[in-house]
């Protein structure tokens, strides 16, 4: 095998990404230089030079480290690059203007549900979303869509990392679990092809989404329609359902999915 020679020093450095990456969450030095195998003198002037390229930010108030906007973006293009988010991209601009909703797409990201294509409805009632976002799973029609059609491990992974009824917030202390409830919801998200989510996060606001899958019959991205509640139709047989599961099932036969 030939000899692929690297940069020492990148690598050593990379360390402290890779250590930032895998707690998810913003660290203080001695803590970060820890999980990255140096000491704090040594990695400190690493931080200084990933803050100057936006890899990472320190946080004025408490000092400690988190993954910077470049970060981010560049885990953003990565999953932007998945080949059923730019199969189903050219379908939102069309679904926003024939049903006047904001348009969505999720994949799942290393910490859960994440928003990657946003199309804002024609009207000018718009809602705030913003790429990047991750979605509750208990409390999102895509978070639910993907707790109903994932693994339960991952399920309980991402659970992890949200209290019971917020979108983001902290770590919980307890370990997760799906309960009788939860489990009861995700039963009923399956059997319907759909998922609902009534002013559930913001009040005032509502969304469906639609599952897509892909030839081993694995559930890839969501399409999900939002808008105001007042608006929505929220009814399954409605034109909004039968528009996404119609969007949903066409992606999904392109990608080989049998159902």
């Amino acid at each position: 095998m030939r000899d692929r020679r690297g940069i020492q020093s990148v690598e050593v450095g990379g360390q402290l990404l890779r250590a930032l990456a895998h707690q998810g969450r913003p660290m203080a030095l001695k803590d970060l230089a820890r999980d990255a195998g140096m000491t704090a003198a040594k990695a400190h002037p690493y931080l200084v030079s990933f803050g100057k390229l936006g890899l990472i930010e320190q946080d004025d108030v408490s000092g400690r480290y988190g993954l910077g906007p470049l970060a981010m973006q560049l885990g953003l293009i990565s999953l932007q690059q998945f080949d059923p988010v730019r199969l189903a991209t050219p379908l939102l601009a069309d679904l926003a203007q024939a049903l006047n909703l904001t348009m969505a797409i999720a994949v799942w990201g290393n910490r859960g549900a994440t928003i990657v294509r946003i199309e804002e409805a024609p009207s000018a009632v718009h809602v705030n979303m913003r790429h990047g976002t991750v979605l509750s799973l208990r409390g999102t029609a895509s978070g639910q869509l993907f707790a109903a059609h994932l693994d339960e491990a991952q399920v309980l992974a991402a659970l992890a990392l949200e209290p019971p009824d917020a979108p983001l917030g902290a770590r919980r202390v307890k370990a997760p679990r799906i309960d009788t409830a939860l489990r009861s919801q995700l039963a009923e998200v399956r059997e319907q092809g759909l998922s609902r989510a009534i002013d559930a996060i913001v009040p005032g606001v509502s969304a469906m989404a639609a599952p897509v899958f892909d030839e081993r019959g694995s559930m890839v991205l969501s399409l999900t329609a939002i808008g105001p509640s007042a608006l929505f139709d929220s009814r399954l047989n409605g034109p909004v359902a039968q528009a996404l599961r119609g969007a949903a099932h066409g992606l999904s036969r392109q990608l080989g999915a049998a159902r």
